[in-house]
């Protein structure tokens, strides 16, 4: 019972958190590019780059998309653009589909994958409890060493502390406390911080020693390298499990170190001076146990030593650079915005707690039952929904688009008792449905219809993937004969915002003889033509973009073509067709240059787990 709902929301959140992951994970790699090129500058501007990439694992781009989303308003995505966009997304976004569990007669392995979630989550609560844990016990050497700590109010380091103070141009001032503790000098802190100085160590440095030591941490303040480590530590502790935030980590310290030691140098001090001044606190006292405790001996020793002996030369970043750095800034900002401009955020709304309410009103009655003709009808307006003598398998395929080879379980009477429906919308839900995209529209009227089953029958169910025989549409021998669209063209009797597609002189209607589409995709084309052999239909085309064709078919036709083939069928079909069906089969490949494959395609399923009749109740 418990792990029904974290399967769920694993499904919910698994493919937007891998997509984070993959996002953030780039833009560490494109950072630590620039600082390859920045690598005879000076080191805080790699440093920086460095946090850039460490507080991006806590700012999904989905924020931005957001942002761009809601201003969509005034966007078109056009014919040639919309290739491009599915290249980014493709790109930015790798993980789309939420996880789909194994088929069921995977025993094993279908219990395991709804194990998975729950084991994930407690691998990783387990992983960020134990990261805190040991920080904790670090922390707990620094508070010891304060603990006993004495206010030190005079002495050459107070008042060398206080000349550096008004040289590095500080409004507040810096309390020192003496420590016993044998830690190195360190700054602990962000809103007030402190010095805690380890009592003796003074005795070993002459003045120009203890002063190099004290402008070292005087840069730590000034840079907020405390603040800047505890917020590093954040991602360390949410994504443990990934390599990448604690290689950042290394990076950031070595660029902090190496950018305080480059202004302590620039200030005056002697190379040599200040080398030694680093080796007696290391001789001396024990390293900071936290990043957020900066102190003078962290990073690579060896390499820092040699990086002020030989008093490398660093450059300031010249005009070229720094359009560099600001035009990589500007796009990482623009680009989310942009994709959210070129297609909102689904699910986005107005008021989403006026959709939420879904359907109101509504009325479930039986249907007619016997042996005669009964008729059927299914109608949606934009302020209600009729349904007459339909069963509950029926609806379920509707609002979730699936064949009946596609739902499973349940009870014996979804597929047998019909039922009449009538339910209306609140007409504020109206209104804020308006202010949506036409493709919005449809996935929130979707979750409407899909609520509206659930609260009526009590329908539960969940999905799995299975193995099906299905049609995949594809290229025939000949080549393609549809005729893309063109922008601009204009026919009589369109449809308006079809079926989610955007407003337009959309077509799609199909007879007992003949099929015309006007300005749809080969997608679309494949959807209806499921709904039409009650089997499902994969585009497996390639081909992108609108087309037109007008298609003729009959079983006169269906004759000619097998005559034409040598007698024999061109396509081995293993699925339960009709005449009618066959006749379209052949008018496909002979009059479109496409074809109905059959294939075995692992295709998601709903298993209904529970059902109620609502007219048992």
């Amino acid at each position: 019972m418990i792990l029904q709902p974290v399967s769920a929301l694993w499904t919910a959140v698994a493919p937007a958190v891998g997509d984070h992951l993959w996002q953030s994970t780039i833009f560490a790699v494109m950072a630590g590019l620039l600082t390859l090129v920045l690598r005879q500058n000076h080191a805080r501007a790699r440093y920086w780059l460095w946090l850039a990439a460490s507080v991006k694992f806590l700012v999904p781009f989905s924020v931005l998309v957001a942002m761009g989303s809601r201003l969509s308003w005034w966007y078109a995505l056009e014919g040639k653009n919309k290739d491009f966009y599915f290249v980014i997304e493709g790109i930015i976004r790798p993980f789309p589909q939420p996880a789909i569990s194994q088929p069921a007669s995977a025993t094993f392995f279908s219990g395991l994958a709804r194990l998975l979630p729950s084991l994930l989550g407690a691998a990783w609560v387990c992983g960020f409890v134990i990261v805190l844990a040991i920080w904790l016990v670090r922390w707990q050497r620094v508070s010891a060493a304060i603990r006993n700590a004495t206010l030190l109010q005079e002495g050459r380091e107070v008042e060398t502390l206080r000349r550096l103070e008004k040289a590095g141009g500080l409004r507040r001032r810096i309390e020192i406390f003496l420590s016993r503790a044998s830690l190195e000098p360190g700054i602990l802190g962000i809103v007030r911080p402190v010095l805690v100085w380890p009592a003796g160590i003074s005795d070993q440095l002459e003045d120009a020693h203890l002063e190099a030591i004290v402008a070292h941490e005087v840069w730590h303040v000034r840079r907020n390298d405390n603040l800047a480590a505890a917020v590093h530590m954040l991602v360390e502790a949410i994504f443990w499990f990934h390599p990448l935030v604690w290689w950042l980590g290394a990076r950031m310290v070595d660029e902090r170190e190496r950018a305080c030691d480059e202004e302590v140098l620039q200030r005056g001090s002697q190379p040599q001076v200040y080398a030694e001044s680093i080796l007696k606190i290391c001789e001396f006292c024990l390293g900071s146990p936290l990043a957020c405790v900066a102190g003078v001996t962290g990073s690579d020793l060896k390499k820092r030593i040699v990086n002020i002996m030989n008093k490398s030369v660093t450059r300031k970043l010249n005009l070229a650079k720094k359009l560099l750095l600001g035009t990589a800034g500007m796009m990482a900002i623009a680009l989310p915005i942009v994709f959210g401009l070129a297609r909102p955020a689904q699910g986005s709304a107005p008021n989403t707690a006026m959709l939420a309410a879904g359907y109101q009103q509504v009325s479930v009655t039986p249907g007619e039952t016997g042996n005669g003709i009964i008729q059927t009808r299914i109608m949606f307006h934009p302020d209600s929904f009729m349904a007459k003598n339909q069963t509950l398998q029926n609806l379920l395929k509707l609002a979730y688009g699936v064949q009946d080879n596609q739902i499973s379980g349940g009870p014996d009477w979804i597929s047998t008792a019909m039922f009449n429906i009538e339910a209306k919308l609140d007409s504020s839900a109206v209104a804020e449905l308006k202010k949506l995209s036409p493709e919005q529209q449809k996935m929130e009227r979707d979750q409407m219809f899909q609520s509206l089953l659930a609260d009526q029958f009590k329908v539960a169910l969940h999905r799995e993937n299975k193995l099906l025989p299905a049609y995949a549409l594809v290229i025939a021998d000949s080549g393609p004969k549809v005729q893309p669209a063109k922008p601009g063209d204009t026919y009589p009797n369109g449809i308006k915002g079809l079926d989610g597609l955007p407003a337009g002189p959309h077509k799609f209607d199909m007879g007992p003889d003949g099929l015309t589409v006007q300005a749809l995709p080969m997608s679309f084309v494949a959807e209806h033509l499921a709904m039409h052999f009650n089997q499902p239909v994969v585009d497996r085309t390639g081909l992108t973009g609108d087309y037109d064709f007008t298609l003729k078919f009959s079983p006169e036709g269906a004759a000619a073509h097998k005559e034409m083939h040598g007698g024999k069928e061109t396509t081995a079909h293993t699925l339960p067709i009709s005449s009618t069906m066959t006749a379209l089969l052949a008018a496909i490949e002979d009059q479109l240059g496409l074809k109905l494959e059959p294939q075995t395609i692992p295709l998601p399923v709903l298993v209904v787990d529970r059902a109620e009749n609502p007219s048992a109740i």
